[in-house]
């Protein structure tokens, strides 16, 4: 298979201490024939999988795994490293690795040059079942994908154990088609202005209790990270989420429906782009008490009004040449809500995705969505991490919409 789009592009590639590593072979000589300037990194468990010689011999580089040559004092600099690559592959990524990544430990040279890299970062985990499903990890993982790092899933199958289960690190092949597919729309947004929303609303009752939902943020977090990784200049109003801030976004903080209302319509207009993802609360407490409401009745009323209703307010502001996407995540008749609300708020597109799927909704890093055109033209898709639906949907409104 070719792969057209690495050609002269400068790749580092992270070589971890775990089994999988002999893939690593594999993968050198695929990215150095698809036209890719290779400089391996290794960390020093990596070297008893597979040797540097190897690695040197395929990339016609000589292999970094220490900060610098203890027989000549040579210092191997980490941030040109960073500020040289167009892309970091990390693979295997072990599950130590993914923690020092997550948390900053800049132990060895291969996470310093992740902490400088200002290039995209490609992270392939491969480690045995029960590791792979640890909530450390998972978490791990999660934090990485919100700053923007690409996840490459790893496949199910036999394991170094000789357990059966999710852990395999994906075959090179695929993953030098995520790199190549990543570097094919590099670019396709460039000069857009993007805005999105993301996360829940908090409505105040009184100073400890609020209205508010489950979102995480995780969904528009991730189509924040697509639109800049591909050259747009975004904009992301979220509500309180605990996800770091992905490169290259100007990100406004609020709490309530009606400051992100205000957040929205300020910046809309001069908007390209426009996809509200946020949770936003429908309504919010009439009277909000200064002290805490005490229990003194078995039942209490709690009068609520509604918020104004962003995405129909953009809808009525919408401009020629302005793209609005939608979400509708729904419990019932989903397709019937879904194309009633795209058409009461006038809306390009919207994505739907379904409470009743066990892959899909709030907290989970994967979702199954539709992407349903004004048309009435629908696409769906299986499950997916919302890293990949974010580039789905990207993908569509750039084919769709922006050629």
């Amino acid at each position: 298979m070719k792969y057209d789009n690495l050609q002269g592009k400068h790749i580092v590639l992270g070589v971890t201490g775990g089994i999988a590593a002999y893939k690593s072979a594999v993968l050198v000589r695929l990215l150095v024939k698809s036209g890719a300037e290779v400089q391996v990194i290794m960390t020093p468990n990596a070297c008893e999988f597979i040797t540097p010689l190897t690695l040197s011999t395929l990339s016609g580089k000589p292999v970094i795994t220490e900060f610098f040559n203890h027989r000549t004092g040579e210092w191997h600099s980490h941030v040109d490293l960073g500020v040289w690559a167009d892309a970091m592959i990390v693979a295997p990524a072990t599950a130590s690795t993914i923690a020092k990544m997550a948390t900053g430990v800049a132990d060895n040279m291969l996470v310093t040059s992740y902490l400088s890299s200002r290039a995209p970062v490609f992270v392939a985990p491969a480690m045995d079942y029960d590791m792979m499903r640890h909530p450390s990890t998972l978490n791990n993982l999660s934090l990485l994908a919100s700053r923007g790092n690409i996840i490459i899933e790893p496949a199910v199958g036999e394991l170094a154990s000789h357990l059966v289960g999710k852990g395999r690190m994906e075959e090179p092949e695929n993953i030098v088609a995520h790199v190549d597919a990543f570097f094919a729309t590099r670019g396709d947004l460039k000069g857009r202005r993007v805005l999105i929303t993301a996360g829940p609303t908090v409505e105040r009752i009184d100073p400890v209790r609020y209205i508010s939902n489950f979102s995480s943020g995780k969904m528009g977090f991730a189509l924040a990270a697509e639109c800049a990784s591909r050259g747009a200049r975004v904009t992301l109003v979220t509500g309180p989420v605990t996800l770091a801030t992905p490169q290259a976004v100007d990100r406004v903080d609020v709490l309530t429906a009606l400051e992100m209302h205000d957040a929205v319509m300020s910046r809309c207009a001069g908007s390209d782009i426009i996809i509200l993802c946020a949770a936003v609360a429908d309504y919010r407490a009439a009277s909000t008490s200064k002290t805490k409401i005490k229990r003194q009745d078995e039942t209490i009323t709690l009068q609520l009004v509604a918020n104004p209703d962003i995405a129909g307010h953009v809808g009525q502001e919408k401009h020629e040449g302005q793209l609005l996407v939608g979400f509708a995540l729904e419990t019932d008749n989903e397709m019937e809500n879904a194309l009633a609300k795209m058409k009461r708020k006038n809306l390009d597109v919207i994505v739907l995705n379904s409470l009743r799927n066990p892959d899909a909704g709030f907290q989970k890093d994967t979702n199954v969505v539709s992407i349903i055109d004004s048309d009435g033209t629908t696409h769906n898709h299986d499950t997916m991490t919302k890293r990949e639906v974010a580039a789905v949907i990207v993908n569509h409104l750039v084919n769709r919409y922006l050629q």
